[in-house]
């Protein structure tokens, strides 16, 4: 094997590629949307972005208008005195309100009906809201009945708000975890592996299928070996999507720091007027993660995936004329792709179960299933270690099956190949 002209093939894809448009703009944009998603709910709640709506209410029971205290988005006002539901229905467009709320008077069972009138649907935000204090305002009359002396103070007493604190026992002590961060970093950590294998896979098919339609392959094997073709194919368009990786990284990690240094100020004020203990557990549970550890894996994961998945790729790609007959070959592929894309779900809700430990061990689900278990830091050094031998064993017998299918089909032209051809050309010895 001449690593020379391995390495020619290698820097010709990787040119070729990284010069493409759609590669600078698919590299360019994809870190803005990214940085958009950290950045635009940040700039909503700074900026508002809700008009305050004005509500008129007719109070049959005379108990509900006290508790209508109006908020940023909801402004309250009471019907005119002598005014009937009918009258203000029929007055709709005139009386200059975003909705119009009839309450009925008391039942029998001391309980009241809510209607609600509006031009458009009803925002949902202040639905929830005129519903919330409806019903504290009649549990409040209820509780009332029972001539309770000092009731406020009694149910201001009794009213709780426990929260959890999660802490893990280590070598080094108590460690405070937060489950919700480790499950958002291990669903984007195992969709980054699914998109960018089956994303870069389908890359390599193309661009085989495209040489091989085009002849192009004919000139090119009259002076490497297919493998050889095969080989730098494969690494070139890896190089290409860790380079396209690393760019993402490092241009939205300074899209968000630019955004918060000019809207330092008011994403601080924001924070204040939040839930500050809630904020400091996030921000404490982020500070908690092996973000070095992580990335390691997500790189060793990518790459051996990348590897195992992309031979398979290039080897469907040699097999057909034309992109349109790829369906059935790549589906043996494509659906273990799909099966560990499922299995990270299960696998972060309980990523010690006897699922998740079996699914990112088996080579084909591993890259996706490994990548949820890990922010998590509950894999064991050996479950690691046997999943990455595994993967690269794997990853080795795939390369040499693929490149034995690549050898014969990249010059078999006119018949759409079977599954029955493509083991005939796996016992080729020559």
């Amino acid at each position: 094997m001449n690593f020379n002209k391995i390495g020619i093939i290698l820097g010709r894809e990787y040119s070729v590629r990284v010069k493409k448009k759609s590669f600078i703009l698919t590299t360019i944009l994809t870190p803005v949307l990214m940085a958009a998603l950290f950045i635009v709910p940040t700039v909503l709640m700074v900026v508002g972005g809700k008009d305050t709506e004005k509500v008129m209410v007719q109070d049959g029971s005379g108990i509900v208008v006290p508790y209508l205290e109006s908020s940023s988005t909801v402004e309250y006002v009471v019907a005119p005195e002598g005014s009937t539901l009918e009258q203000l229905k029929a007055d709709f467009n005139y009386l200059g309100v975003y909705a119009l709320v009839g309450i009925s008077e008391l039942d029998s069972a001391n309980n009241v009906q809510v209607v609600a009138y509006s031009a458009e649907p009803l925002n949902v935000d202040i639905k929830s809201d005129i519903s919330r204090k409806v019903n504290k305002a009649v549990e409040s009359m209820k509780l009332s009945l029972y001539n309770i002396s000092d009731l406020d103070r009694i149910l201001a007493e009794v009213k709780s708000d426990v929260q959890i604190t999660t802490l893990t026992l280590t070598d080094e002590g108590e460690k405070e975890e937060s489950a919700e961060i480790y499950m958002a970093l291990s669903y984007i950590m195992s969709f980054l592996i699914y998109m960018f294998i089956f994303m870069f896979g389908n890359m390599v098919m193309r661009g085989v299928i495209e040489e091989k339609s085009g002849r192009i392959v004919e000139v090119i094997v009259s002076s490497v070996k297919s493998v050889e073709l095969m080989i730098g194919k494969i690494v070139g368009v890896a190089l290409v999507a860790l380079t396209q990786f690393l760019i993402w990284v490092v241009l939205t990690l300074v899209l968000v720091v630019v955004a918060g240094y000019f809207m330092g100020g008011d994403i601080v004020g924001t924070m204040e007027s939040a839930d500050v203990a809630g904020m400091g557990s996030i921000l404490k549970g982020i500070s908690e993660i092996r973000f070095g550890y992580v990335l390691t894996c997500f790189l060793i994961y990518f790459l051996l995936g990348y590897l195992l998945y992309a031979g398979m790729f290039a080897a469907v790609g040699a097999a057909v004329d034309n992109e349109a007959d790829t369906g059935q070959l790549s589906m043996p592929i494509t659906i273990p792709l799909i099966i560990g894309l499922f299995l990270m779900i299960p696998t972060f809700q309980n990523p010690t179960g006897q699922l998740a430990f079996w699914s990112s061990i088996i080579p084909f689900t591993s890259p996706m299933v490994m990548m949820a278990r890990v922010p998590f830091g509950v894999v064991p050094f050996w479950e690691l270690a046997l999943s990455i031998i595994l993967l690269f064993a794997t990853f080795l017998l795939m390369a040499v099956i693929s490149a034995k299918i690549y050898k014969v089909g990249i010059l078999t032209y006119g018949k759409k190949a079977s599954f029955k051809d493509l083991w005939k050309w796996i016992k080729v010895k020559n």
